[in-house]
């Protein structure tokens, strides 16, 4: 961990706090910070749609016999 200082809107700060239910600013910020990248990520996927072909037959890997 690193200690710096930030200004920050302290009602931006108290909201995400009561939302994330975080009990520190601390754990706010770090966790607000997280979600925002693992939602970049998410968003991120979508630019990877329609571009990869599956070839395979679902059917044979589920091992369905009712074909």
């Amino acid at each position: 961990m690193k200690r710096t200082t930030l200004m920050v809107d302290m009602a931006v700060l108290k909201e995400a706090a009561r939302v994330l239910g975080t009990r520190t600013y601390s754990a706010t910020v770090n966790l607000a910070l997280k979600e925002t990248l693992r939602m970049r990520r998410i968003q991120g996927l979508a630019d990877h749609v329609g571009r990869v072909e599956w070839i395979g037959d679902l059917s044979e890997m589920r091992g369905d016999s009712s074909r």
